[in-house]
């Protein structure tokens, strides 16, 4: 298979996560985290609810503020937003009975209001964990940054920016417009209806229950766009407030790509990878680094841990990385998917893009 047939032309060099799987860690990783496979429902709860207050409550600060306390209104607001979206990971992996209730409230709370509701990941992010999908053409996640053109990495975060003004777009004027225009229901249901970075992925039309599901988050966001767009129109939103949310919530996915950049090593040029590589294609920035909290919030400092054992809830990685670092003979393969921190972790790949 080859790499991804994209506008972005991926540049010479040789991918280095071709591993055969090493089966005693994995076993190992396995056994001695069986008892972290539950869900909290009290740390979800406690951790969405208290992000999503203090995020909303910063956003009013920097609206409503001046000087350094709208400074520190749009400081919180950005962490703590980012916090309570980084959740819609974790909807994709829980059971539907683990945390009742879960996937509801934060659609309401965060999923809406910020329009990504959670249908957008959902049967999404499966396929990035796929055995036989994970860093190929049909991996809507990913795309060889290490092996494509320098330019790639700052355009890459560059178009996150837009992101706020593009899903107004999406939801306050297109969808409403798909409604009575066929093929342009058909186009945003294949193209602008998942949250992937891979330009050539199209989603399938969704089916049963989760159709339904779709159609009543999407209604809302739209319903929601929509009043947003209307209330500023008429000058009941000033059009300076809206200028902070749309800037606060564009610092939120420049944030959110950035975090992406660092997620994987992106070194696979198309191949199918074993369960080993695409942990080592993966990455770890567990403590003593601090900042991966603000940066990699709800567990995603242990991307690859995550690859190697997805079912493990978000609150227990920590302590899951804690056994199998303990339990690892030195030189172990896995040790070599942790890394110190974010500076590193870029400039390695933008050196690999300009090899």
């Amino acid at each position: 298979m080859t790499a991804h047939a994209s506008p972005l032309v991926a540049a010479q060099g040789a991918p280095r996560v071709r591993r055969p799987d090493d089966t005693a860690m994995i076993r190992m990783a396995a056994q001695l985290t069986r008892d972290l496979a539950a869900a909290r429902p009290a740390v979800y709860w406690a951790d969405l609810l208290g992000s999503a207050i203090i995020g909303y409550a910063g956003l009013a600060l920097a609206i409503t503020a001046g000087g350094w306390l709208q400074a520190l209104g749009v400081v919180v607001a950005i962490l703590a937003l980012y916090r309570a979206g980084s959740f819609i990971h974790e909807i994709t992996h829980l059971r539907p009975d683990a945390v009742p209730g879960f996937r509801t409230v934060w659609n309401l709370l965060v999923g809406v209001p910020l329009l990504v509701p959670s249908f957008m990941y959902e049967n999404v992010h499966s396929l990035h964990h796929a055995r036989t999908r994970y860093g190929t053409a049909e991996d809507p996640e990913y795309l060889p940054l290490a092996l494509m053109k320098p330019w790639t990495v700052p355009l890459f975060v560059a178009v996150s920016a837009l992101a706020p003004v593009a899903l107004l777009l999406r939801f306050g004027i297109l969808a409403p417009l798909s409604l009575v225009i066929p093929s342009l229901r058909r186009m945003l249901v294949a193209r602008y209806s998942a949250l992937s970075i891979n330009p050539e992925f199209r989603r399938r039309a969704p089916e049963g229950a989760f159709a339904r599901h779709w159609a009543m988050w999407e209604t809302a966001a739209s319903l929601w766009a929509i009043a947003l767009l209307a209330s500023v129109a008429l000058g009941w939103f000033p059009l300076p407030a809206f200028a902070i949310t749309i800037g606060i919530a564009s610092a939120v996915t420049v944030l959110n790509q950035v975090r992406t950049l660092v997620a994987h090593l992106w070194e696979n040029d198309g191949e199918v990878l074993t369960v080993t590589g695409q942990y080592l294609d993966s990455v770890n920035v567990p403590p003593p680094a601090l900042l991966p909290v603000l940066w990699a919030p709800v567990g995603l400092r242990y991307h690859a841990l995550h690859h190697l054992l997805p079912g493990v809830p978000y609150h227990a990685l920590g302590e899951a990385h804690r056994r199998i670092s303990a339990a690892m003979p030195p030189g172990s393969v896995y040790a070599e998917a942790s890394y110190p921190g974010l500076p590193g972790l870029l400039a390695r790949l933008v050196r690999g893009a300009q090899h």
